[in-house]
C-alpha cells in the first residue's frame, strides 16, 4: 500500500467537495431557469416523501427470523403495524408516533 501525503489528502478532500457543490449548484440553477415544471415532472414529484419514508422504515420494521412465526412475531413489525393503522384512521402524527412507541414498549418488555 502507498503512503499519500497530506497534499493528496487535502486535494481529495477539496476535489470532492467541489464536485458535491457543483452536482447541487447544477440543480438550484437548472430549476432557476425553468419558468413552471411540467406537469409529469410534477406528478413524479408527489410520489418521491412517501417512496423515501418507506425505505427508511421498512427494513427497520422486517427482519426475517429463523421461522415465519418468528419474523411474523416480531415486536417492531408488530408495533409498526399498530402505529400503521392509527395513521391510517386518525392522520395524526402525534398518535401515531405515541400509540407506535407504547405498543414497541409494551411487546418488547411485557409481551416477549
Amino acid at each position: 500500500m502507498t503512503e499519500h501525503g497530506p497534499v493528496a489528502i487535502w486535494g481529495a478532500i477539496v476535489a470532492i467537495g467541489v464536485a458535491t457543490f457543483a452536482i447541487r449548484l447544477s440543480f438550484i440553477y437548472l430549476f432557476g431557469q425553468i419558468n413552471a415544471v411540467p406537469p409529469r415532472v410534477r406528478l413524479a414529484l408527489r410520489f418521491v416523501p412517501p417512496a423515501v419514508l418507506a425505505a427508511l422504515v421498512a427494513p427497520a420494521l422486517v427482519t426475517l427470523g429463523p421461522t415465519i412465526q418468528a419474523t411474523l412475531l416480531d415486536e417492531r413489525l408488530l408495533a409498526g403495524l399498530a402505529a400503521g393503522a392509527v395513521a391510517w384512521r386518525t392522520e395524526n402524527v402525534f398518535a401515531t408516533i405515541g400509540v407506535g412507541m407504547a405498543a414497541l414498549w409494551t411487546f418488547r418488555f411485557l409481551v416477549f
